[in-house]
Formats: C-alpha cells, sequence, structure tokens
C-alpha cells in the first residue's frame, strides 16, 4: 500500500521515441480473480496479478473474511476458495475498500447474500465521497439492511440478508452494481435476472461462463443473464492480461508525439473494454490491434500506435459505457486538437474519485483552453498550438488517479510547467506508471 505522499514536477516536453513497452496488468480482471476465487471451489490459480493498491486492498478485505491466499512468487497467487456463502466475519469487522469502488460494489454484493454477515464498511476520502444509494437500494432488494437509514457515503454498516431471494434487475451503464447483483444472485433462492440493452463491461459474466449450473447468458436482441442461485462456481485459472486503461494513456501520448510510435504488448481487447481505441480511430488515430488470440475468454494482443494528425471528437452517448475511465484522457486530446470537440452522455463522470468533468475543465483553462458543459455532456474547443512560456499547470489533491496520469500526458506533451499533487495515488492503478515514462524519455521530478 502507498504510504508516502509525493507530487511529480514537468519542465520538459517528451522527444520523440520509438519504442515497445509492457504496462501494468488488468485491475478489473485481478480484482475479479480474487473475489470470485474466493467463493469457488479447491484452489484457484491466478498469473500476473496487478500488484497495486486496490488489488492489495482486495487481498487484505478476503484474509479478513478467512480466504488463505498464497502468493507463490510476483504477480503469482493461489486462492483457497471458500465456495458460495462460507465467508465469514466476526461482528462489526472493520472492512477498508481503499480506494476501489469496484472492490467495494462487488465485495458488498458478495458478503449481502452470505449469511450472518454484520461488518462496517469504509474507504479512502474520495471513495467516501461516492454515493453508494444505487447498490444500497439494489442489495435491499435481497433482504440487506444498511445503517444508517438513508445515508449513502461510507462509513457503513451492513447486515447480510437472512432469506436472500433473487432479483429482476434491468442493468444501466455501471458493470460494477451488474457484478454485484450477479454475484448477490449466487447466494440467493430462485433465479436472478438481468437484462441489458447496452451490453457494459463483462469481465465478470466472462470469468464465470463456463459454469453452466449457475449461469446462462442470452442474447436475443437484449441480453439476459439468468444467476441460479445456491450452485456453485468451478475454480479459475487466469492469466491477467495488461490493462487497456493504462495502455490508452501511452496510446495518448504516441498520438500527440510528433514523429514517435510505440507498440504495447500483450494487452486485453475485451470489446466492452476498447472503446477509447474506436473513438480515435474514427478521428483519424493510426492504431492497429496484432498477435490477436483468446485465453480466459478474454481477448488480447498487442496495440501498435503511431503519431497521428487528429479530427476533432465527437463522442456520442454510445461510446461512454465501454470507454468510462478514459475520457479525462480523451478530453486532453480533444484540447490539444484544433476545433471544437463533443462528449455526450457523460454525467456519471461526476460520481468517480472526483468529479471529472468539473476538475478536467478546471485544468485545460490553466492551458487557455476553453469548454462548456451541461449535466450531460461536455464541449472543449481544442487548440494545436499553445503559448507554453505563460502556462502554469496546477493539479490538487483529488484523489483521483486517472486526472493525474491525464495531466501528466499534458504536462510532458506540451512542456509546460507542471505540478501534480499526491501523484501517489496512481498507484491504485498503475505502478508501473512513472517507470515506463521515464524509459521512454520523459523528464520528470518527484517531490516528496
Amino acid at each position: 500500500m502507498s504510504l508516502s505522499s509525493y507530487s511529480v514536477l514537468i519542465q520538459k516536453k517528451i522527444k520523440p521515441f520509438k519504442k515497445s513497452i509492457i504496462v501494468d496488468s488488468d485491475k478489473s480482471i485481478s480484482i475479479r480473480s480474487f473475489l470470485i476465487g474466493s467463493i469457488s471451489q479447491n484452489i484457484s490459480f491466478v498469473k500476473n496479478v496487478l500488484e497495486s493498491d486496490d488489488v492489495f486492498s482486495t487481498i487484505k478485505c478476503l484474509r479478513k473474511l478467512g480466504v488463505k491466499i498464497d502468493k507463490i512468487k510476483n504477480k503469482d497467487y493461489y486462492i483457497f476458495g471458500k465456495g458460495l456463502g462460507s465467508l465469514a466475519s466476526k461482528k462489526n469487522l472493520k472492512l477498508n475498500f481503499g480506494n476501489s469502488g469496484t472492490l467495494a460494489r462487488l465485495m458488498i454484493g458478495i458478503l449481502s447474500t452470505t449469511p450472518n454477515i454484520e461488518v462496517i464498511l469504509n474507504g479512502d476520502h474520495s471513495l467516501k465521497k461516492r454515493s453508494m444509494k444505487k447498490l444500497i437500494n439494489l442489495m435491499s432488494e435481497f433482504g440487506a439492511f444498511f445503517l444508517p437509514k438513508n445515508k449513502f457515503n461510507f462509513p457503513l454498516k451492513m447486515i447480510s440478508s437472512e432469506m436472500p431471494i433473487g432479483i429482476n434487475y434491468k442493468a444501466g451503464v455501471s458493470a460494477q452494481l451488474k457484478s454485484a447483483v450477479l454475484l448477490a444472485g449466487m447466494n440467493a433462492d430462485g433465479v436472478t435476472e438481468i437484462t441489458e440493452d447496452k451490453k457494459s463491461r463483462d469481465h465478470t459474466e466472462r470469468m464465470i461462463k463456463s459454469n453452466n449450473q449457475t449461469i446462462k447468458i442470452q442474447n436475443n436482441g437484449k441480453r439476459l443473464i439468468k444467476v441460479y442461485g445456491k450452485n456453485y462456481l468451478n475454480p479459475l485459472k487466469i492469466f491477467v492480461p495488461g490493462d487497456p486503461s493504462s495502455a490508452a494513456f501511452f496510446t495518448a501520448l504516441v498520438l500527440l508525439s510528433k514523429n514517435s510510435s510505440l507498440r504495447i504488448k500483450n494487452i486485453g481487447l475485451n470489446p466492452t473494454r476498447i472503446g477509447f481505441f474506436e473513438i480515435l480511430k474514427r478521428h483519424g488515430a493510426k492504431i492497429k490491434f496484432t498477435n490477436l488470440k483468446v485465453l480466459n475468454n478474454e481477448k488480447r494482443g498487442d496495440i501498435i500506435v503511431f503519431n497521428s494528425k487528429l479530427k476533432p471528437i465527437k463522442a456520442s452517448e454510445k461510446y461512454y459505457v465501454n470507454s468510462t475511465d478514459e475520457y479525462p484522457i480523451l478530453f486532453v486530446i480533444a484540447a490539444l486538437t484544433k476545433g471544437i470537440s463533443i462528449f455526450k452522455g457523460i454525467k456519471d463522470l461526476a460520481n468517480k474519485e472526483s468529479n471529472r468533468i468539473t476538475e478536467m475543465q478546471k485544468i485545460l483553462k490553466q492551458i487557455g483552453i476553453k469548454s462548456i458543459a451541461s449535466k450531460n455532456s461536455l464541449k472543449i474547443y481544442g487548440k494545436e498550438k499553445l503559448n507554453i512560456d505563460k502556462i502554469k499547470i496546477r493539479v490538487p489533491n483529488l484523489g483521483d488517479h486517472r486526472i493525474c496520469m491525464s495531466s501528466f500526458i499534458l504536462g510532458i506533451i506540451t512542456g509546460a510547467k507542471t505540478e501534480i499533487k499526491n501523484f501517489e495515488t496512481v498507484n491504485t492503478s498503475s505502478p508501473s506508471f512513472l517507470k515506463i515514462m521515464r524509459s521512454l524519455g520523459a523528464k520528470f521530478e518527484i517531490k516528496k
């Protein structure tokens, strides 16, 4: 876990580069591997785990709930599954989810229908700001209780359902809420049905789809997921690919760096995770996927990126669900691309680690970029050339790893004097970020 706080200072523009890199492992798959492995039968094996703060928070919480987890070697783990409904806690056990909304929502999904659970739920200062109202309402349908009543932010007390019964849920854009319902349904009586009009991230379904006794997925116009409760899950054997969200920042760097190119190896290319790349391809980005294969029901391959002349971005609402985490860096690309870019259907960005719409507007304003926001859209008036001598970028402590990384790209591309506070928050998702940046030739200072 990250203990010491530090800032990153940038004063020089990065020089052209042609390199090949490996980015950090996928956070979403790493967290789900531990959670699902813990409620599966027998011993699960997970290779190439992301060893970041969010994943360490996951391991710590599961060990408190009686799960044995052994690290075999760097990034490789055994998880000794306890089976569905078998996690256990002392009364008022304290669980801290750190910065991870994924861990919070999925763990609460599991525990809501696990017998005899009374736990105190908490997170870091950033997670405490994020409303859990939708999750609480859903888990209440299964019969779980949350105290105090009508409070929707951590800390909270949760008492699991005594007689959980499956529910019907019409899913929205949140894969975390969908996964929470799916996991809660596994230990509920009867069938839990989830319908989707727009398919969100599906790592959870892919990880357990071979368990025909527990889950069935139908695609007849609308997507229907049926979870048959009180069955069992087979043990996992997972090789975690590289994280496409982490790869997005390096992709942006290349696209905006003259005479540069990059190969990013072994990246997860799940169709529900590549909206960022699809948006940019539509606007002139030279991006290729190669060495494609499928492992553990997950598509993966290499991404090859070349410096490109981009058109202003027009991202309709349909793209949001498959590129949620990448919108801050898309805003940076839009700011440095001449013309007016428009992003629609983005209201949920207000309930991330920070309000990513308003905070990115503040940062872009510092470099002289005009933007206009409504509740559900953002218009950015991009420029190709900036008067760097007069620009200073200051990013306060927002507790938001994606804004820290996006601001870093903005600073290193423009060469503007940049100070990003509390950069250690990047360790929640991409602990190798600065090391890889140095390997590409980025110059910066770390100030503790």
